[in-house]
Order: C-alpha cells, then structure tokens, then sequence
C-alpha cells in the first residue's frame, strides 16, 4: 500500500536506556528513520509518551492528585518531543513540534489546519501535550491526531511485537494475531491500547492501525513500504 500521510506513536521508553531519560545514540538512530520515511514522500506526525520521565500512575499510587500527576506527564511528552525535533533536524530534516498546551517561547500551540500545512510542506510534526487535559493517555491523543489528520494510518510502534491472544509475558501460549478487525478486537477484549482510544479507532473508521516492535528503528520503514510484521488491525 502507498502512504500519503501517517501518524507514528513512539513510547518515551524508546528514547531512554539503562536508567538515563534521554539516550542520545538512540534518539538519533529514530531520528534517522523518521527522516528515510519523510525523504521517500511520505507526510509524518509522530506522537511520544512521557514514560522515559514520568508515568502519572506512579504519582497517583503515591497520594498525589491525578490532575497534577497528568499534568507532569504531558510536559515530558513536550521535552522528548524537543529532544526528537533537535535530532530531526540534525540529522537534516525539517521538524516543527505543536503542544496541546500553549507555550509560545518554546513551541507552536496546536491547531489541525497548521499542522496540514507543516505536513504538506514537509515537516515532521511533533505533537506534545496530550490532548492538554487530565485523565486522557498519550493513547487517546494519537488517534485523535490521527482523525484530525486524516491519516492513512496509525504506527504503534511499540515494546512488543504486536496483538497476542494473551499477555505473551505470562502465558507460553499465547499467539500473535497477524490480522483481526476492531470490533473483533474489541469482543475479544484485546489489549492493543487504552479501551476508550481503540473505541474512538472502530467509531470513526480509522483506515488502518499497525502494531509491531521498535526493537530495530528500521522497523519503522520496513512497515511503510509493506513489510506485515506484527498486526494490522482495520474496520
């Protein structure tokens, strides 16, 4: 399949290692990708959790209020979508990060109309914040990117490598599903991402979703130019 335009979620994990928030040679070899995947035509929004420097239920767990732990957790998305711009562009790109939250000295606000326009113009977009509001995931935020958007697909590019039958960490078992519908995935009650997210996928018709691993940043490619590792998930 040809892609015009796709949205990317990468977990802030894939920008740490061994204890660090940040691993530069890591970032860099992302970076890269993302520059093969924007040099071969393609329009690139990339979405990145915060989990490298905070995760809001650690804060909750400890007595904290879950508006301020969400909060902390939408400004790391904002420093590791900084972190990423900065190696795009070293790496000779243009990058352009948007934030859900208003930031005027450090980044672009988010608005869906600019973004398009960043996007045709060649930008990879950066899209921090969240959605700017508590109680919703870096998940909930991709998709609605994604419809905005109006991409062809949505990458998670994720720890794993894709949709199992069951948690393949405690059942030997388990299967990886190669391909399986939303409401297939919904009636089995596959964890892809959070419930609401992959609802808002099956709800608005979300052309294509695909889950594979990021053990290899070159894995990014490799799927847009039609490799099926992983699972691809569809209406």
């Amino acid at each position: 399949m040809h892609y015009k335009r796709v949205m990317l979620k990468l977990s802030g994990e894939a920008l740490g290692a061994d204890g660090w928030l940040f691993d530069q040679e890591k970032i860099d070899l992302v970076a890269a990708q993302l520059c093969h995947v924007s040099n071969a035509g393609i329009e690139l929004g990339v979405v990145i959790g915060g989990g490298n420097i905070w995760r809001g239920r650690k804060g909750t767990a400890e007595g904290m209020d879950a508006v301020t732990a969400d909060q902390m957790g939408m400004l790391a998305t904002v420093l590791n979508c900084l972190s990423m711009k900065d190696a795009i562009i070293r790496a000779g790109c243009k990058a352009r990060v948007m934030s859900a939250i208003d930031m005027p000295r450090v980044c672009d606000f988010y608005r869906a109309d600019t973004a398009l326009e960043y996007l045709q113009s060649g930008h990879i977009m950066l899209f921090a914040g969240g959605l700017g509001n508590p109680f919703f995931t870096t998940d909930t935020a991709v998709v609605v990117r994604a419809l905005e958007i109006h991409a062809d697909a949505l990458l998670l590019a994720k720890n794993v490598d894709g949709v199992y039958t069951a948690d393949p960490n405690q059942d030997k078992n388990a299967e990886l599903i190669k391909d399986i519908s939303y409401s297939e995935a919904l009636r089995r009650g596959l964890r892809v991402m959070d419930t609401s997210a992959f609802a808002m996928c099956a709800d608005h018709r979300l052309p294509r979703v695909r889950v594979f691993a990021l053990s290899e940043p070159a894995n990014i490619l490799k799927v847009l130019r039609g490799d099926d590792m992983g699972t691809l998930l569809h209406p």
